[in-house]
């Protein structure tokens, strides 16, 4: 019995990814074809509409819109409207934290792309975090620390996390990248041994971290 529960569990960590990627994607997917397939059928003329059409023009449009936001006459649109839904209270909370979290996985953010080992003067345990400010111009206080970092700490399994303003001192840099670091908190250490173990020896660490003075 003991044996068929390990094979149930390991069943489980094969399938449960791979079945909430799919359901996620097709539920996106559905939305898009729902929503612009009902637009396209009701403007193009009979017998021209095929099922997976919507899907297209959603991949199209969202292209489009990507091109669209490097166009200097499009970004002060996109900043007028971002103003006008700053003055909503609750839309813009739920808008902000939505552009925040989707930033971070931007092709052109850089934001948390430093991991770093924490050490917190007195004491002996180690965090692992990112690196998410390091300049505090504009900032409405002071920081303490001579050459201060903002380093965001997140919580096993995303149950939350703390922003620490640190010493450049008490970080290290660490040889990940932020989707490896941001699995291995998250999971509790537990994901990333095979993907690390996986990679070349015989480099030394030494030549493959940057400092944290590098952009």
């Amino acid at each position: 019995m003991q044996a068929l529960g390990k094979l149930f569990l390991k069943g489980l960590a094969v399938v449960i990814p791979v079945v909430l990627t799919v359901a996620v994607t097709w539920w996106l997917a559905w939305g898009a074809e729902k929503l612009l397939g009902r637009l396209l059928r009701a403007t193009l003329p009979d017998g021209w509409y095929i099922p997976g059409m919507g899907l297209v023009v959603a991949v199209f449009l969202i292209g489009v819109v990507g091109l669209l936001s490097h166009v200097l006459i499009f970004q002060k649109l996109f900043s007028w409207g971002e103003r006008l839904v700053n003055r909503l209270p609750l839309v813009k909370t739920i808008y902000n934290a939505a552009k925040d979290f989707i930033g971070y996985f931007s092709p052109d953010s850089t934001a948390m792309e430093k991991v770093v080992l924490v050490r917190i003067p007195g004491q002996d345990f180690e965090l692992l975090g990112f690196v998410t400010r390091e300049t505090f111009t504009g900032l409405p206080f002071d920081l303490r620390a001579d050459d201060p970092v903002a380093v965001y700490l997140p919580m096993s399994y995303q149950l939350g996390g703390y922003t620490l303003f640190l010493d450049r001192a008490c970080l290290q840099p660490v040889d990940m990248t932020f989707e490896e670091g941001m699995r291995l908190v998250l999971t509790g250490a537990v994901a990333g041994r095979e993907q690390r173990n996986s990679r070349s020896p015989g480099k030394e660490m030494g030549n493959k971290i940057e400092t944290l003075d590098d952009n």
